[in-house]
């Protein structure tokens, strides 16, 4: 499969109808701190959303909610993959990505049979401390060239910047969450992303 070079990550579901229409096709929700009830609608307004724009849809964590909504794509990290029903995941014809840190990670990573796996962080973030020293472009590289055909997202500490250097040294997409929306202006920079982006991966 091949994934846009612009993953966009947000935090609630109220972000999409002002983002989505800047271009973005590939979106994460990652909502954290709510119960089940709102949970559920959250992701049920972000398929809506998603699906009137003509954007991808990725369900972090909740895999069960994603399932029970009709989503086509989760994500989750280590922890939550060894939770996780991964052959009711497959049964549903659900799409998985993957967080990897290290070597390890890859490796369990791989065994799940992802859609893609995302490697981060690729440079010091500020979103949430990490036990992880910054990836590099090398690491990117090495890793590319360790799983082929399957797509790499590059995610940590990433500004527009930094971008064109990720997917040159083998990210398929670069994953934002901060640089967009602590934004003074985040439409804008939303469509700034998509431009910058897509002009390298042209």
């Amino acid at each position: 499969m091949k994934l846009d070079p612009f993953y966009l990550i947000v935090d609630r579901a109220s972000w999409l109808p002002r983002l989505l229409p800047q271009g973005v096709k590939l979106v994460q929700l990652r909502a954290k701190e709510m119960d089940e009830a709102q949970l559920r609608g959250e992701i049920a307004l972000a398929r809506e959303v998603c699906a009137r724009y003509g954007a991808q849809l990725v369900v972090n964590d909740y895999w069960r909610l994603a399932l029970e909504l009709g989503c086509d794509f989760i994500h989750l990290g280590q922890e939550d993959l060894a939770e996780a029903d991964l052959a009711a995941i497959a049964k549903a014809g659900v799409k998985l990505g993957i967080s990897t840190h290290d070597e390890d990670e890859l490796e369990i990573a791989l065994r799940a049979n992802p859609a893609y796996v995302a490697l981060g962080p690729v440079y010091p973030t500020i979103l949430k401390k990490m036990k992880w020293a910054p990836q590099g472009l090398e690491r990117v590289t090495a890793w590319k060239k360790r799983i082929g055909d399957l797509p790499l997202v590059g995610i940590g500490g990433l500004t527009i910047e930094r971008a064109p250097g990720v997917l040159r040294a083998g990210a398929d997409s670069v994953a934002v969450v901060t640089d967009v929306l602590l934004n003074a202006e985040p439409e804008a920079r939303a469509r700034e992303w998509v431009h910058a982006t897509r002009e390298v991966a042209a």
